[in-house]
């Protein structure tokens, strides 16, 4: 088997993690807290072991198959846990939990990558045409988002049909995500970048794929779990659902690219990082918030697209801030601090509910 030792030790761990936060779970061991802490680690080992993964594919496949493959994969336990939130009735968290994973990327995930590679390579440079084409998709489906809550909102005449234009707008996301997937996946000219540190052992592509499967599958099946320690952590640590759906919830479903982006920084693999980060939100908004909006029934609920007004708000400063600072096609500490400041601000703002 084609792994290094440093693989196994990986693999060892996380497995190890993944009993204790199984045996919290269903022997219900652990109080209130002890099983959402477990949970939480197993998600993020989970996430280093797809980010190893990651790391194997993308020296073949290039930056934008590789953001689109790591995205689709990272974004899978965010579907579930929202799914299971909605199946308990948590409908802030799930509303609060769409809006956050787009925050967390574009704002403190985006921030902490070029935090990192800015101090350890200084200032780096991605690919501008793959900047515009990540900041215009962004832009359009974070746009989509905006107009159910807006008729709600101004009290137009489609106010009272929210659930019906939310379906109508979930499914031309979902095409138009489908339209965009051969340019986002297409290997384009990339700067020369400084080569990542190579391991000892370089695995087989059909490795690389089946790891990739297996946590994101994996990954999925604990992300039930942590839905489930979810409210009695709330109760007991007195977390409002809005703050435990945009924040906590939110990082956690996306530790993936959290620990995947920032170490492809660091590695100055700059245009792998960008698109890794920024290909995740941009497939929350255009799929998997279409998706909950169509599969919502299925566990009795009836999700919608209406955010409510901070919410929005928060949204729009965000993405239109990151614009700004992707476009010109590199970035530095400083910028990355900027990012992360704002996470913080929009943060505080909602620990009140």
């Amino acid at each position: 088997m084609a792994f290094s030792g440093s693989d196994w030790r990986l693999i060892g761990v996380t497995g190890a993690v993944l009993v204790a936060a199984g045996v919290t779970h269903y022997a219900r061991i652990g109080g209130t807290v002890v099983p959402f802490i477990a949970s939480g680690a197993a998600l993020a080992l989970l996430a280093s072991l797809v980010g190893r993964s990651v790391e194997q594919v993308g020296e073949r496949l290039g930056a934008g198959a590789t953001g689109v493959v790591q995205s689709a994969l990272g974004n899978l336990p965010e579907l579930f846990v929202v799914l299971f939130a909605l199946k308990s009735g948590l409908y802030e968290v799930a509303t609060a939990t769409i809006v956050g994973s787009i925050l967390a990327n574009v704002l403190l995930v985006l921030g902490l990558a070029f935090v990192v590679g800015g101090v350890k390579n200084g200032t780096q440079y991605f690919e501008s045409a793959a900047a515009r084409r990540l900041s215009l998709m962004l832009t359009l489906s974070v746009a989509a988002l905006v107009v159910p809550a807006l008729t709600a909102l101004l009290h137009t005449p489609a106010a009272g049909h929210e659930r019906a234009l939310s379906v109508v707008v979930s499914i031309l996301l979902l095409v138009l995500f489908a339209l965009s997937l051969p340019a986002s996946m297409k290997r384009q000219h990339e700067p020369a970048e400084e080569p990542a540190e190579k391991s000892e052992v370089r695995w087989p592509l059909w490795l690389a794929g089946a790891m990739l499967a297996i946590t994101g599958v994996a990954a999925a099946l604990v992300s039930d779990w942590f839905v489930a320690a979810l409210t009695p952590a709330m109760d007991s640590l007195h977390i409002s659902q809005t703050f435990a759906g945009l924040v906590i919830v939110a990082i956690a479903g996306n530790a993936v690219e959290n620990v995947v982006g920032i170490q492809l920084a660091y590695r100055n693999q700059s245009d792998h990082a960008l698109s890794v980060i920024l290909q995740s939100p941009i497939q929350i908004a255009m799929m998997v918030a279409p998706a909950l909006v169509l599969l919502s029934p299925l566990v009795g609920a009836s999700f919608t697209l209406v955010l409510p007004p901070l919410l929005l708000v928060a949204l729009l400063l965000a993405v239109v801030v990151t614009i700004v600072v992707v476009l010109d096609g590199d970035s530095n500490w400083l910028e990355g601090t900027a990012l992360v400041t704002l996470y913080g601000i929009i943060a505080t703002a909602f620990w009140w509910g």
